[in-house]
């Protein structure tokens, strides 16, 4: 059957047998003639194109990740290369057989229904309430990052297109609005590749380019509509009302019964399967509407899944189902066939094209200086401003789409196709390196403020994160925080995370259990952890606000679980508990090595300031929880010798010291008459001067509930004899993990001979074997920043 096709605005036949045979007899059938070949059938042609494809993707991806360079890269080159080596230098195939009209089409239909997918997925893991919380910088860097190359790129295009024809005027206009776009997917793989999506680097990139993108993808839709009205108004008319009514029926049907479907999920429970796949059908049959109002394929796709909430358990699941097969199959099909297209041979430096090179650079450089700019203005550290501008003018497969897309409409010269396609080869390829080069993985929960006890305004909320692995942490974690003194005036917002060791699952799990409001179930992972916060919330009410979530996962990823749950929700302090438990008669009765190693990692990446639980179980003083302890006056002790983290420990000890049936009393331990002190020393001193002044102004006034003992230390020995005297007389003793430069007070006691370095020198001898006493310790370490 003849079919005629056009190529480079030129006609010529094809013939394409129909219906087309998908399945081959195979080589030894007889009756099949060895003239018609294997790959005569479409299936055989199709698994060959896959496997030469995923064979040169990963060949290229083995050798280019070993230089940082993301999986993009190998699939564009993958392209490039076999555009090369299957098409001549006039266009036509080189092996027909290999590549037939009928074999171009089914993997073209593939490839773009896998992008579909893509964008659909996209959109489930977008997280589109970040919107209302994005803050004044990342609106400031997306707005700069869209405006400023646009009115860039427009006067470029103004001063150097005057001499072009129309239709190429109207080629450099698409040319210099997409290289202003900045794509969420784009930034979200890139972020995801550098394994930085938890820092709030990587927040403040999606954030930033979420925004960008909801203005861009308003934008490109206008500008597709806007192709329709020229040739009918009143079509345009009728898919401009369509696109509005699918949007609204998206947020206003589709999205409340996403909600209905997680509330009716048992908590600790995954969605149910029917719900996931009826999700995923509703997906693949959305793009057919795109088609129909003449938007591109993946606009209904892609707002369907900014519909469904992300994160467990319903957009967890979806991923789950997805993910794997579209990122690994489906993108680089996609990727590879549209580079295709592309042939560097007849690549040509025309007026055009020479335009266009000078369009990219002047809007690429522009949105490069508006972001760092932007990140300077707000005092970002230079190397992370240069960091967050690279991921911002990166470049993926949202530009390949575009770009493949008006290149298939012939509205796109083809040295300018072949030149936009090494642009995001070249800037899919630098940005990795460059960021890698600038950003510190190790700092990737750095924050860019102040999240300490130190830094809160007064009466404000207290966020914590409390972390449960045992069941006797629960009674131990409550008693701390109905001792933090939680009031109407000045509340508490506790986020109980559970931590399971992952055994017998091959993904790991991550719950809240503030979206299902169903029952429990007798399968829930954490129901004794979240029935007993639950309890201490309700006889705390409007005091303390409990939200409790489980993390099922391996032991050496659950520091990125604690992390990460402390960055998003703003915590100013995460405790968590010793891997040490003791009997009644103080021996221990077990040691956790992973416990321990897992607290280690959290003090070395903390986003906030961390405490470490020590808890003496019913052998405390106490012995019962806090809530019933109308007639006891709970005693706290602290022992405060100087620094940052001992002013962090202070800072709490006064706040638990606001409640009436508690008492606080602060040994302040300093050395013997010192000499000339160096200034670092000094503004230390001034600054725990600062934050002893009220304790000592009570204490010589006479309040009980909170007083002032100095004493004088010369080594570590006398130190030791002191606090071997205190933990018998107190239910609760506080210290920081590190003290002041050159303290006397611990010399001889260096943290190289404790055995329990994350504790400190004064923590270690409440934890050892040598002190045992009644009394819980609480060792706090103030937010680690850039400024020391």
């Amino acid at each position: 059957m003849g079919e005629n096709t056009i190529q480079n605005n030129a006609r010529f036949n094809t013939c394409i047998e129909l219906p087309p045979q998908i399945n081959s007899p195979g080589f030894l059938n007889g009756e099949n003639p060895s003239s018609k070949g294997l790959l005569k059938n479409s299936l055989p042609e199709l698994e060959l194109q896959m496997i030469m494809i995923f064979g040169l993707s990963q060949t290229f991806h083995f050798v280019f990740k070993r230089l940082g360079l993301p999986k993009i890269s190998s699939d564009i080159l993958t392209g490039l290369v076999l555009g090369y080596a299957l098409v001549d230098d006039k266009g036509n195939p080189i092996n027909e057989r290999l590549f037939t009209p009928a074999g171009e089409q089914i993997m073209g239909t593939v490839s773009i229904f896998g992008y579909c997918l893509f964008l659909f997925l996209t959109g489930v893991k977008m997280n589109v309430g970040m919107i209302s919380k994005t803050g004044t910088m990342a609106m400031t860097i997306a707005v700069g990052a869209l405006l400023v190359p646009f009115f860039c790129g427009l006067i470029t295009k103004e001063f150097i297109g005057g001499s072009l024809k129309p239709q190429d005027k109207d080629e450099l206009s698409f040319v210099f609005i997409t290289q202003t776009l900045v794509p969420f997917p784009v930034i979200a793989s890139l972020i995801t590749e550098l394994n930085i999506l938890n820092s709030e680097l990587g927040w403040l990139g999606l954030s930033a380019a979420l925004v960008s993108d909801l203005i861009g993808f308003s934008l490109t839709a206008s500008f597709l509509m806007v192709r329709v009205l020229l040739e009918s108004k009143s079509k345009a008319l009728i898919d401009s009302a369509a696109t509005i009514a699918y949007v609204a029926i998206a947020v206003f049907v589709i999205r409340p019964l996403m909600f209905r479907i997680i509330k009716n999920t048992p908590e600790g429970r995954p969605v149910k399967d029917v719900y996931v796949y009826s999700i995923i059908v509703l997906a693949m049959a959305s793009s057919i509407f795109s088609e129909a109002i003449d938007q591109q394929v993946y606009m209904a796709p892609y707002i369907l899944g900014l519909a469904i909430p992300e994160g467990p358990p319903l957009g967890s699941a979806i991923a789950s189902k997805l993910d794997c097969f579209v990122s690994g199959v489906f993108v680089p099909l996609y990727v590879t066939t549209s580079v295709l297209r592309a042939d560097l041979r007849r690549f040509k430096f025309d007026t055009l094209t020479t335009s266009s090179i000078i369009l990219v650079m002047v809007t690429t450089v522009s949105k490069f200086i508006a972001c760092f700019m932007s990140c300077t203005y707000y005092e970002m550290p230079m190397l992370d401003s240069w960091a967050l501008s690279f991921i911002m003018t990166s470049k993926g497969i949202v530009e390949i789409g575009l770009y493949t897309l008006f290149r298939d409409l012939n509205n796109l010269a083809e040295s300018t196709f072949n030149f936009l396609i090494i642009s995001i080869l070249a800037t899919s390829a630098i940005a990795p390196i460059f960021v890698k080069f600038l950003y510190d993985p190790s700092r990737k929960y750095a924050g860019y403020q102040k999240r300490n006890l130190m830094h809160l305004k007064p009466d404000s909320e207290l966020r914590v994160l409390v972390c449960i692995h045992r069941p006797d942490d629960i009674p131990a974690m409550i008693n701390l925080l109905d001792a933090s003194s939680p009031t109407k005036e000045s509340p508490i917002s506790v986020y109980v995370l559970h931590l399971i060791e992952l055994i017998g699952r091959s993904s790991p799990i991550f719950i809240s259990h503030q979206a299902q409001r169903k029952s429990l179930s007798e399968f829930s992972y954490s129901q004794n952890v979240i029935l007993s916060f639950r309890l201490f919330e309700n006889n705390n009410w409007e005091a303390i606000t409990i939200n409790a979530f489980t993390a099922v996962s391996p032991p050496k990823l659950m520091h990125d679980d604690i992390c990460t749950l402390a960055l998003d929700k703003l915590t100013s302090l995460m405790i968590l508990p010793f891997h040490r438990k003791w009997s009644l008669d103080g021996h221990v009765e077990f040691d956790d090595n992973m416990l321990r190693s897992l607290n280690s990692k959290v003090l070395e990446i903390a986003p906030c300031s961390v405490g470490i639980l020590v808890h003496r179980g019913e052998s405390g003083r106490a012995g019962t929880l806090l809530s019933s302890l109308d007639a006891y006056m709970y005693s706290i002790c602290m022992i405060f010798l100087g620094g940052r983290d001992d002013r962090e420990a202070l800072t709490y000890a006064k706040r638990m010291a606001r409640a009436s049936n508690t008492t606080l009393t602060v040994f302040h331990l300093v050395p013997p008459e010192e000499g000339e002190v160096e200034d670092d020393r000094k503004w230390d001193l001034l600054l725990d001067s600062e934050v002893l002044k009220d304790v000592k102004y009570n204490s010589l006034n006479g309040n009980q509930q909170m007083r002032h003992a100095q004493k004088f230390v010369s080594d570590g020995s006398e130190m030791a004899m002191i606090i071997s005297s205190l933990v018998d007389e107190y239910d609760l003793i506080i210290a920081g993990r590190s003290h002041s430069i050159g303290s006397h007070q611990i010399s001889g006691l260096d943290l190289g001979w404790t055995k329990f370095p994350e504790l400190g020198v004064v923590g270690d001898m409440l934890a050892s074997m040598d002190i045992y006493g009644r009394a819980s310790a609480l060792v706090i370490q103030q937010q680690a920043t850039d400024d020391g």
